[in-house]
């Protein structure tokens, strides 16, 4: 959706002729894998949820690990300026993030 809207700003007929490749991809915190570490983006939260979980440490810019998921998938436990939290599904949603830079690195 994002590209069909910058291809029709930016005059590009096909999202080919559009190139993206330097733009960061958003995922949902909720979407991460386990043993991933994101960047925080955005939280898209109710103003007293919002305030609570940044005092915990999820401001832009931070890192956050997914360190495990209960046996029925709900809560997550996550990794964040060192110490472990654990967010129901729903909340994790409104949280996006972006791939850590340094994670790719490491892998290669």
């Amino acid at each position: 959706m994002v590209a069909i809207a910058l291809s029709s700003i930016f005059g590009a007929e096909t999202e080919e002729e559009l190139d993206l490749s330097g733009a960061w991809k958003l995922s949902l915190l909720s979407e991460l894998p386990i043993g991933t570490t994101g960047v925080v983006e955005s939280l898209d939260l109710p103003g007293e949820i919002q305030h609570h979980l940044m005092h915990m440490g999820f401001v832009p810019e931070a890192r956050v690990t997914v360190v495990r998921r209960a046996p029925a998938g709900d809560p997550t436990v996550y990794a964040i300026d060192g110490f472990e939290v654990a967010l129901r599904r729903d909340t994790a949603r409104a949280i996006r993030v972006r791939e850590y830079e340094g994670q790719n690195a490491r892998g290669k």
